[in-house]
């Protein structure tokens, strides 16, 4: 109850301070808040936000470039698609403080200490427009342009030219960078490395994560002097040594495959050969749907291959000759996918697919060697 009133005054507060315009005094500070990794798929890479504070006009305002709506239609197709709109909200700080203290999320705070009273008029009013005009919603984009990058922007038009940029050199691709983060989350760390593309294989030129956004921060110069002041940890999360689950892990795949694999039941075999094309024809064409860069030109689709399907299609059928040449084929695609892989972070993770899909094409390719010796088998013993 104590904390709606608090609220509700709050939020009366903001509606008559900025009924008209607010012009920030000078002891007026503008600082970057930066949020760590959460256990929900939405907050697995942090989130970044700009906090506003001026004691003089009772303001201490949060920015967030990072909302969405569950709500919305057709929300997935729109994520997949890659038309799906957020937006920036605005809360007290201590309603943002108190959220991600409940969800045992750490925050760090970093103070621009370089700007002028001039330069954080105008960025608060960049911010301000923002949220009360057509500029609230954004098209989101996974590496280029999410919470992070959209403070990135206001601050470096701020500052009139890119000054906060990725930490050089350049020594890891985006998909290295994103690895760590998905620590003992298997399933979602298969499902990101397999439906992106080459574009993640670049190096990260790009700075878009709220955790090397710190330090690009750190090392920021800004007229001969660093751009904020030395990082204030706001809250520290405790350590609450967070191993997944069980079944979230590679060795629930393992088991699966190790059952397609052993066990000889012919539609366990071909239901798994369906799936495998399924999903690569969706690697296939998701391309020409979706605006998302990143999952342009998917190699993964030589492991999900939607030639599985013709292997499908000819084993119903029992076509045995072209069953056994799209096997062969198969396995081809799936040498030279290995070789593609070997200097890949996500080897480890699709090494088990290889493996399994390996045994199961060499049966099929191998079954026409041990037709031929029971036809040879055959004509000797009748003519015996």
């Amino acid at each position: 109850m104590i904390r709606k009133l608090v609220l509700l005054v709050t939020l009366l507060t903001f509606t008559t301070l900025f009924s008209q315009n607010i012009i920030l005094s000078k002891d007026a500070k503008v600082s970057i808040l930066n949020c760590g990794t959460g256990n929900e798929s939405y907050s697995l890479y942090g989130h970044t936000a700009i906090r506003i504070y001026d004691r003089v006009n009772f303001l201490d305002l949060v920015f967030n470039y990072g909302a969405f709506d569950f709500s919305t239609p057709n929300f997935a197709l729109k994520f997949i698609k890659g038309d799906l709109q957020y937006f920036v909200t605005t809360d007290s700080y201590n309603e943002f403080e108190y959220s991600y203290r409940a969800e045992q999320r750490s925050i760090y705070e970093q103070e621009l200490n370089s700007l002028t009273i001039a330069q954080k008029q105008a960025l608060f009013d960049k911010l301000w427009q923002s949220l009360h005009s057509d500029e609230r919603f954004y098209t989101y984009k996974f590496i280029d342009r999410n919470c992070t990058t959209m403070v990135i922007d206001k601050v470096n038009d701020v500052l009139g030219s890119k000054i906060i940029t990725s930490v050089k050199p350049i020594t890891q691709t985006y998909r290295e960078v994103l690895y760590p983060y998905l620590e003992n989350h298997f399933f979602e760390k298969l499902g990101i490395n397999i439906i992106f593309g080459t574009k993640v294989d670049q190096p990260a030129e790009k700075l878009f994560l709220p955790l090397d956004f710190i330090k690009s921060l750190d090392q920021a110069q800004y007229n001969g002097k660093p751009l904020t002041k030395p990082m204030a940890t706001v809250y520290e999360a405790p350590n609450n040594n967070f191993t997944g689950s069980v079944f979230n892990s590679i060795y629930t795949v393992i088991f699966l495959l190790l059952l397609i694999v052993l066990i000889p039941k012919k539609w366990l075999t071909l239901s798994y050969f369906f799936i495998l094309g399924l999903l690569g024809i969706f690697f296939c064409l998701i391309g020409f749907y979706s605006d998302h860069q990143e999952v342009l030109w998917n190699y993964n689709a030589l492991l999900f291959n939607p030639l599985y399907l013709l292997l499908f299609f000819f084993s119903v059928t029992h076509k045995t000759k072209q069953r056994i040449l799209t096997s062969k084929v198969l396995i081809a695609m799936l040498l030279g996918y290995l070789v593609y892989m070997l200097n890949k972070i996500h080897l480890g993770i699709v090494l088990p697919f290889i493996i399994a899909h390996f045994i199961l094409l060499a049966k099929i390719a191998l079954s026409q060697k041990r037709s031929g010796n029971l036809f040879l088998f055959t004509i000797r013993k009748n003519n015996g």
